[in-house]
């Protein structure tokens, strides 16, 4: 498991309600959490690490050693309050960082890893994480919600992670866009 870079198709993919909770998805919610870390991040969404569920952890400190580990399966968020602009930037787009305006406050609803239900409302750094990363599974990142003049100021950089994917590509590194849909399927299919 690793984080994919943008263009990956796999970040533009409408993740899939996860039906089933087993031990290999525990074992992939870890790895999750791992990832995260040695990235220094503070949020991380399925298709982020290439697959097409519902699911995204959170921990607010960025350490395994503090904070809480947070883990939402097929989030909900609702009842947007206020308005608040602040930078953000992507585990998937390393280096990028924009000023995004979003609610100040939301409500989610969703499920932990034990199957037992979440219903709050949360605002602050932790409403803004999951807001970014519950974006991520319908498929939309940050730079989507930006200005116009912002997405101007960072092309140059997205240009660059293009260049990146499609030499991965044209070495085989990175999967054709068939064969990715393919193995997200067949994962959809065992949790879905």
């Amino acid at each position: 498991m690793k984080i994919v870079q943008y263009p990956h198709p796999t970040l533009r993919y409408k993740s899939k309600p996860i039906n089933r909770i087993d031990r290999e998805l525990k074992n992939m919610v870890r790895e999750m959490f791992d990832l995260m870390y040695a990235a220094k991040g503070i949020g991380l969404a399925a298709n982020q690490v290439d697959l097409p569920l519902q699911l995204f952890v959170i921990n607010l400190s960025g350490s395994p050693e503090e904070g809480e580990e947070l883990v939402f399966i097929n989030p909900v968020v609702s009842s947007p309050k206020g308005s608040d602009e602040a930078e953000e930037g992507c585990l998937s787009i390393v280096g990028v960082n924009a000023q995004v305006s979003r609610p100040e406050s939301v409500h989610i609803s969703a499920y932990d890893l034990s199957g037992r239900e979440i219903n709050q409302t949360v605002n602050g750094l932790l409403a803004k994480a999951i807001q970014h990363e519950a974006d991520h599974l319908e498929g939309v990142l940050f730079i989507d919600r930006i200005s116009e003049s912002s997405k101007r100021q960072i092309e140059g950089e997205l240009e660059e992670f293009e260049i990146d994917f499609n030499n991965q590509r044209s070495t085989g590194e990175i999967l054709d866009d068939a064969a990715i849909f393919k193995r997200l399927a067949e994962i959809e299919t065992k949790y879905c």
